[in-house]
């Protein structure tokens, strides 16, 4: 069995006995409590696997109670929980706490007592937007870096939906007529709804099922225990949902793998695309990463041969304009944008909805000094100012003071000016510039999926773009600069998706203006090249031995840990590592940059550094007051932040 213990040593299976009254409750995947032989506690945990016979020569310890005899851990789920914690120097448990939810009692009697459901009963749609048969015999064992259709279809409600949504929802029918089960993983909430809405339209609501952190706890473990049904089924969810147990898995499905929400927050802190890739390996299922435009790492793998590179057919991309502001266009200086994208903003509001993305939410992000144009701090923390709304104090954005007396440190000026404007700057501007125009905010505070086909200019900030119903008559992308002065490894790939996103928003032939950049980033828009801009980003991160050419290991903790951790490493590997260095809280951070070939080894290395310095604690001896400090060492593969 394996034990739920955060104790790094403790990562491995256990052999305990089976009295003869738990016999019948006792089986392969159920949950368990067992006596540690230490200051009596007690732990709970998962049976593995049942033997007749132990290697271990003593006399076994007995289990001390069968907590649930539902099989909840299924060999599938082990098998891919001891390889994702294996490649990414971790535990195996800390990846069955993401995967299975915690348990409900009554939801569990409920599910034992609910006879199993019928085999689904569908026909299969055919997959439109790409070349004849490429997506419509998807087969077990196909691997696809799909490039979205940039368009939007109509529901049975008569809204509009992405047209990815239809093409997951067809093929995971397709493989449902198949009597395979699909799982099918998104960043967010909208997309989610955008799945559901477009699986509802084809009539497979009946066979799906829904996983993510929006559920109540109950609602969670219901959709889980559904998976243990001997049928097929459809699973739609967020990153946890590439962990969901399935009958006969036959595809695999990511939407949009460069968006930072696949990326798990809670250790071994692995991506939803590596779970599917390690998953995919294991079950032989299809798998599909799809996106308006490709991630680095989709594009590596199409290069290597191990995914095969589909585009829509015939080929389809939105009518994207690049146009660089003039300093001396009046239009500019009043509304941020140019007067030609002024005009075209002013033809499409006679006939529709408008969408303009920017950078920030809230009124004004940043502000500096109006003298001298420094940055503007809080006098208690440090931390940026910002305005709330036009006649709102100057507050901080991290500890919340008004800074009523703020004074800047290099002229002593008292004035401020907004160097950044958000969400409602914008409105206020666009207000002045299209008088009468109705007016609609989507962001993180205001979150809208849909608008109407009715005139409106909808502001929305990156990820938070509304759905508008026959899509929107006119994009503009007005902070395109200031989102690519962000500093980070990924941040010309990052825009590039962002943009991508909202241009395949726009209706058929409308114009999709991109303000203020004449980069490569916004030839690719312009040309909706992606993959090539993919390509040509590994390509310059190959040669500076930067992800995803290489791995990384981030490895932290106090300075005598991670010393310890890389004298062990081989001399071949300390020589592609950086630092160590000191943090701001005084522990110390080191990256080791890791070969593919390598990787493997490494983990095993570095998995094994952080179990001898926690296993270096020990009880206080007497006459001392306290033991010694908790070990802080901290292995993690593949951060993405380490190297922005």
């Amino acid at each position: 069995m394996v034990l739920d213990s955060p104790l790094p040593q403790l990562d491995h299976l256990f052999d305990y006995g089976i009295p003869e009254e738990l016999s019948e409750d006792a089986v392969a995947g159920a949950r368990v409590t067992v006596s540690l032989r230490s200051a009596g506690r007690v732990a709970s945990g998962f049976i593995v696997g049942l033997a007749d016979s132990s290697e271990f020569g003593g006399t076994l310890s007995p289990l001390q109670s069968v907590a649930s005899p539902v099989p909840v851990l299924t060999p599938e789920l082990w098998t891919l929980a001891r390889k994702v914690a294996d490649r990414s120097a971790g535990s195996a448990m800390d990846v069955l706490r993401l995967a299975i939810p915690p348990r409900q009692v009554r939801v569990e009697k409920a599910w034992r007592a609910t006879p199993e459901p019928e085999a689904p009963t569908v026909a299969k749609r055919p997959v439109p937007g790409y070349a004849a048969g490429v997506l419509d015999r998807l087969v077990p064992g196909d691997r696809i870096a799909l490039s979205a259709v940039p368009a939007l279809t109509t529901a049975d409600d008569g809204s509009s939906v992405p047209n990815w949504a239809f093409t997951f929802a067809a093929l995971a029918i397709n493989q449902l007529a198949d009597g395979r089960s699909s799982v099918l993983a998104v960043p967010d909430y909208r997309d989610e709804e955008h799945l559901l809405t477009a699986l509802r339209t084809l009539g497979a609501d009946e066979y799906t099922y829904r996983t993510d952190a929006r559920q109540t706890p109950a609602e969670r473990y219901r959709s889980y225990l559904s998976g243990l049904w001997g049928v097929p089924r459809i699973v739609v969810g967020n990153r946890s949902a590439v962990y969901a147990p399935t009958h006969a898995l036959g595809l695999l499905a990511i939407w949009d793998d460069g968006d930072p929400l696949h990326q798990e927050q809670l250790a071994p802190y692995v991506h939803a695309r590596d779970v599917a890739l390690v998953r995919q390996g294991e079950t032989g299922a299809a798998l599909v990463i799809a996106s308006h435009s490709r991630s680095t790492e989709a594009q590596r793998l199409v290069e290597l041969g191990f995914l095969s590179d589909v585009q829509p057919s015939p080929p389809a991309r939105p009518r994207v304009i690049a146009s660089k502001p003039d300093e001396d266009d009046t239009m500019t200086s009043q509304a941020r944008i140019p007067t030609r994208a002024w005009r075209a903003v002013d033809e499409a509001l006679h006939s529709g909805p408008v969408l303009v993305q920017v950078a920030r939410p809230g009124y004004a992000p940043h502000v500096a000094c109006r003298r001298c144009g420094t940055r503007a701090h809080c006098a208690v923390c440090q931390g940026p100012l910002l305005l709330a709304t036009s006649r709102s104090q100057p507050s901080c954005r991290y500890c919340g003071a008004i800074a009523t007396r703020w004074a800047c440190t290099e002229c002593g000026d008292h004035g401020l000016r907004v160097t950044a404007a958000g969400t409602g700057r914008t409105a206020e501007e666009l207000g002045r510039a299209f008088p009468k125009t109705k007016i609609i905010v989507s962001d993180g505070e205001t979150p809208k999926l849909r608008v109407g086909s009715e005139s409106a200019l909808v502001i929305a900030t990156r990820g938070a773009e509304p759905v508008a119903d026959g899509g929107y008559r006119a994009v503009l992308l007005v902070d395109a600069d200031r989102m690519l002065a962000r500093e980070s490894l990924r941040v010309a790939e990052d825009c590039l998706r962002w943009w991508s996103n909202a241009a395949a928003l726009g209706a058929r032939d409308a114009p999709v203006l991109l303000i203020g950049v004449d980069a490569p980033v916004a030839t690719a828009l312009a040309l909706w090249q992606q993959p090539r801009f993919a390509s040509e980003e590994l390509a310059e991160r190959r040669a500076l031995g930067f992800p995803p050419a290489v791995r990384t290991a981030t490895i932290s903790g106090r300075r005598d840990a991670v010393d310890a951790a890389l004298g062990e490493l081989p001399p071949e590997w300390k020589r592609r590592v950086l630092g160590p260095t000191t943090t701001e809280d005084g522990d110390s951070v080191a990256i080791v940059r890791v070969d593919y070939r390598h990787a493997t080894d490494v983990a095993e290395n570095l998995r094994a550094s952080v179990i001898a310095s926690a296993a270096q604690r020990r009880r206080p001896t007497p006459g001392r007051r306290q033991a010694r400090p908790t070990p802080t060492l901290k292995v993690r593969f593949d951060d993405p932040e380490m190297l922005s």
